[in-house]
């Protein structure tokens, strides 16, 4: 008997919100074998029982759905019991209890997150501002920047800049060489926006720059790579973030996520003082 467990992920959306959210699950349990079936867009009960009549024919199969239509949701559930498939969703009785306590009742409507509203165009045009703002591109517009990342080379700027921006969150990035890398807007005005440095320790630096240098195939950078060159890199960032006081954050080991989430702290509390 195989001991991988077949993850059937029932989304009537795009499956994003279910898929992060078995990540989240499968995380907590180390050494299983899991093999992923995803099914986005599944609004019938034809569909349904398709999936289900596929599921029932394997071993180990476990149902986990993100389904708003209360009645479509429910034939799942009762399908997948007389299957005997264990089976759970992962919207439902949130949403009905978010029904009770607001005293409204929801509107059911598949892809609801995605409506073209004001925040979704928030989204985009950060998005864009992001994108022409990386690498230390337009530093003339840096006072249009909700949020500033500084950081030397390969600390995350500009995927965690990316995941910024899909929040909401107009974001530069400056790679920082040394102090003359900081631009002349930030160093006469370093309260501008909301600026924030990355760090990272230099051993861990050596191994992402080494990978790095391995994808691209190139082997003369050698200073690239240089601990020694690394570790007066990471100081000489230090010692400029404290010089104008701009609030820290080690990445080492930290995924962008983590790192995103510690950020938006960061910006909150500028906000809330500024």
């Amino acid at each position: 008997m195989s001991n991988t467990y077949q993850i059937y992920l029932i989304s009537d959306s795009t499956g994003e919100t279910l898929d992060r959210i078995f990540t989240a699950i499968k995380a907590q349990f180390k050494n299983i074998d899991y093999k992923i079936h995803t099914y986005s867009f599944t609004r019938t009960e034809n569909q349904i029982l398709k999936i289900l009549s596929e599921a029932e024919k394997i071993p180990n199969s476990i149902i986990l759905y993100s389904i708003v239509d209360s009645n479509l949701a429910k034939y799942l559930a009762n399908i997948s019991s007389d299957k005997k498939i264990p089976c759970f969703g992962v919207l439902g009785d949130l949403i009905l209890s978010f029904s009770k306590l607001l005293n409204q009742k929801a509107s059911h409507l598949p892809s609801g997150q995605y409506a073209l509203n004001d925040e979704y165009y928030k989204r985009i045009s950060a998005i864009q501002f992001t994108m022409n703002h990386d690498d230390g591109n337009l530093v003339k517009e840096l006072d249009k920047s909700d949020i500033i990342l500084l950081g030397v080379s390969r600390t995350s700027k500009t995927p965690t800049a990316i995941y910024l921006a899909n929040k909401g969150y107009k974001t530069s990035n400056i790679p920082l060489i040394n102090e003359n890398s900081v631009p002349q807007i930030l160093k006469k005005n370093p309260k501008i926006t909301c600026v924030i440095g990355l760090n990272t320790e230099p051993e861990r630096l050596v191994d992402i720059r080494k990978n790095r240098m391995n994808s691209l195939k190139e082997t003369d950078n050698k200073s690239y790579t240089n601990l020694q060159k690394i570790k007066k890199e990471v100081e000489e960032a230090r010692n400029t973030f404290k010089k104008y006081k701009w609030p820290v954050i080690d990445v080492t080991r930290k995924s962008v996520e983590e790192t995103a989430a510690s950020i938006i702290k960061i910006y909150e509390i500028y906000k809330q003082n500024g």
